[in-house]
């Protein structure tokens, strides 16, 4: 692996030694407030210059639920989105490809559209960082990967063990190409999230070494992986010890746990990864708790609870960076900020 220094976000280390630095709350749970249907979804009735028109019109197959798309035909409701969690306090915000990859935009017939979903999301976050940043408060866009509907460790049939639906080159190739659109949008950071399948992760890191070896560009790289039950292990059966042993050669920014729990769940779990990462950044982004449909956002943990909850792990020093997933919202984040400013952030002897 190279040793050459960041060419964006230099500052970041910098900020996270001194304070505890907060991301933005979930993507989906905002998008679900406004409510949009299948027409809405295609960009039916936006009048704005930034928006598709009747690009996708008759596109075959329903459309609604895509959230990613939503960058090219509602640009309005995803800078909305960001500029609310910038305004809550948030230094990170996430760009709106999750899930913009061809291997996931392929369940919807647009894998040819994801290079374009990444460009204009990382230009929608880049766009909304710089009319909040200031020279005492800069703010940063996170490029997000997210894990793919398929895993390349687990078969998808329960009865041939040996079954995959998805390869180690073509989650690389596809997660190659989502990293250079982020990059070319501008984003500063690159956030390898919600992982549940270890090897998957590996691809997705892999191909973000060989862009940064291939461009000269190298970004702070965060890495979040999800336990998904009481055993404190990934889905492909990793503890986050064995997870962190996996990914430490990346040399990451951050190390962290975000999905599926909720903070009280994911308190253990925070400290032994807290325990082992000892030269890396901790991040923390839990669920508003468990899901709960009667809810407006889905999950039943209010703004103060979440945040009363994240300030426990800030005032035991676990962590850098605080932030929400689903279920959080604008509120979920200023209540966060606001906890967590009177505490320390974790020592940690970073080194790139």
């Amino acid at each position: 692996m190279t040793s050459l220094p960041y060419t964006r976000a230099q500052s970041l280390p910098a900020i996270l030694a001194e304070r505890i630095v907060i991301l933005d709350g979930a993507m989906g749970t905002m998008i679900q407030r406004f409510r949009l249907g299948e027409q809405q979804y295609r960009g039916a009735g936006y009048s704005g210059q930034d928006g598709a028109g009747d690009r996708f019109t008759d596109f075959p197959g329903d459309l609604k639920g895509n959230n990613e798309l939503l960058s090219l035909t509602r640009p309005d409701v995803i800078s909305s989105i960001h500029e609310g969690y910038l305004a809550a306090g948030a230094d990170l915000i996430e760009t709106n490809t999750f899930g913009a990859t061809r291997i996931a935009q392929d369940d919807y017939g647009m894998a040819g559209l994801a290079r374009e979903m990444n460009l204009v999301s990382a230009k929608l976050a880049r766009a909304a960082c710089d009319r909040f940043s200031t020279p005492d408060r800069p703010r940063f866009a996170a490029g997000a990967l997210g894990p793919t509907p398929k895993t390349a460790s687990i078969s998808p049939d329960v009865n041939d063990p040996g079954a995959r639906n998805v390869s180690f080159e073509e989650l690389r190739s596809s997660y190659y190409e989502q990293v250079e659109a982020l990059v070319e949008g501008g984003v500063d950071v690159l956030l390898v999230e919600t992982i549940f399948d270890t090897l998957n992760a590996k691809a997705a890191l892999y191909a973000i070494e060989e862009f940064f070896e291939a461009s000269g560009e190298r970004l702070p790289v965060m890495i979040s992986g999800t336990v998904t039950d009481a055993s404190g292990r990934v889905l492909s059966g990793q503890t986050v010890s064995a997870f962190w042993a996996s990914v430490r050669h990346v040399r990451p920014l951050s190390i962290g746990l975000n999905c599926a729990l909720g903070a009280a769940l994911m308190r253990p779990y925070i400290q032994e990864l807290a325990k082992v990462a000892q030269g890396t950044f901790i991040s923390c982004y839990p669920n508003a708790g468990l899901p709960n449909p009667m809810s407006d956002t889905g999950f039943d943990e209010t703004p103060a609870d979440t945040s009363r909850l994240v300030h426990e792990f800030a005032k035991e020093g676990l962590v850098n960076i605080v932030g929400g997933c689903c279920g959080t919202t604008p509120d979920h984040i200023e209540a966060i900020g606001r906890a967590v400013s009177v505490c320390p952030p974790r020592p940690a002897l970073f080194r790139f």
